[in-house]
């Protein structure tokens, strides 16, 4: 097809997303004010104040965002069975942009804290915040390709699921096998209701998903692992928008809840950031620069490098309506970590409140240069390319 086709879940998918990045850019900021202008340390040690044993931070990213990790997960099967990752052919782009926007940065901050206490910080400036890169990406409306809008979403799933690998494999301290084996049979049950019993009501799905949760919980794995796992059990429909699918049902009740509630609260409790001197003479520490260098150099980089191998190996194609510049864009949105760098920096500095301070502070930083040098670059030439429609002089094979 010459024009990108854009689906009503993906178009759905698209404005909660970009509601959500705006809304957290102010959350943010509102955070930030309270923490260094108007409340201090009261402001922060409230969201470290314990509640059923857990502090009311913990209770955030490990219970409400396990339902953001629902929510990424359905995204990810919408993504596989009819969107952009439904074909190996459409797939390779943004697989291959992904994964050079994952190892270019974690060999950055590698190359700078390998064999020291801040090794553990690799995972941080290897993620992409949905919400926020779309935010900014909608700031330029019309003025930009549908193709792009695709391509920076595939990428940014794809590069979510990476993290969410880095997050089970290497950031799991201790494993206790009795409760992760029993949330992996709850699992298997869920699996078996969906393909062999085809039930088609959610009940049973989200009673086994609390249960799969708490278990997961237990066993040393982080506990939003069971969200992503939780909406592969869900069932899906391959029909295109089938509003009828449990699995589409299900995301569009969470859109909106994840959107205007989870992710805001998320931003307030985790950028309660205290900005000293300190802090800001970290930013010269290896870790920090590793972070900032990381996303804001090595995620354009690796994405634009990969994606021009992806290019001239012939294992894909770019997009009629796209072109070098675009790519470029979409590298430099890409270094915007905020949610789930800081989901990683919590994981790697647990026992460190400074590191995860300096920490957070550097994501912001990243975040904040790779969203501003990301729209000013797509503003000046994110135009779409002109597509030749003249059938004498077309490519048939591009179409």
């Amino acid at each position: 097809m010459i024009q990108k086709r854009l689906t009503a879940s993906f178009k759905e998918f698209f404005e909660s997303e970009k509601t959500a990045g705006l809304l957290m850019i102010f959350c943010t900021a509102v955070s930030i004010l309270l923490a260094n202008y108007f409340l201090g340390e009261r402001y922060t040690n409230f969201w470290h104040s314990y509640i059923g044993g857990l502090s009311i931070e913990h209770w955030i990213n490990d219970g409400l965002m396990a339902i953001f990790f629902l929510l990424i997960g359905l995204e990810l099967e919408r993504e596989l069975y009819n969107g952009e990752l439904s074909s190996l052919k459409t797939a390779l782009l943004p697989i291959f942009a992904a994964g050079g926007g994952v190892l270019v940065p974690a060999l950055i901050h590698f190359s700078l804290n390998a064999g020291t206490t801040t090794q553990a910080g690799i995972g941080i400036p290897m993620a992409t915040d949905i919400a926020f890169a779309i935010g900014i990406l909608s700031l330029l409306g019309s003025s930009v390709p549908a193709s792009l809008k695709v391509f920076l979403t595939a990428l940014a799933v794809i590069d979510d699921l990476c993290a969410i690998i880095v997050i089970a494999v290497f950031y799991t301290s201790e494993l206790f096998l009795w409760y992760f084996a029993g949330s992996m049979l709850v699992w298997l049950a869920l699996l078996f209701l969906n393909f062999h019993l085809r039930v088609m009501s959610l009940a049973p799905y989200l009673i086994g998903g609390v249960l799969m949760w708490f278990l997961m919980l237990k066993s040393g794995v982080h506990a939003t692992i069971a969200g992503v796992l939780l909406a592969f059990a869900i069932p899906f429909s391959k029909k295109e928008d089938d509003e009828t699918s449990p699995s589409h049902r299900l995301e569009h009740f969470l859109h909106k809840p994840v959107a205007f509630l989870i992710l805001p609260i998320f931003a307030i409790a985790n950028t309660a950031i205290l900005i000293d001197a300190e802090a800001i003479s970290g930013l010269s520490e290896n870790n920090e620069l590793g972070i900032i260098a990381g996303l804001f150099v090595g995620k354009p980089l690796g994405v634009v490098l990969l994606t021009l191998v992806a290019v001239k190996l012939g294992f894909s194609k770019l997009p009629l309506d796209l072109n070098l510049k675009h790519v470029i864009g979409a590298g430099m949105l890409a270094g915007i970590g905020f949610t789930m760098s800081i989901f990683i920096t919590n994981l790697a500095f647990y026992d460190n409140p400074e590191e995860i301070n300096g920490s957070k502070l550097a994501i912001l930083i990243a975040s904040l240069l790779s969203g501003v040098t990301g729209f000013v670059w797509l503003k000046l030439f994110g135009e779409p390319e002109p597509i030749d429609t003249d059938p004498e002089t077309m490519d048939l094979e591009e179409i």
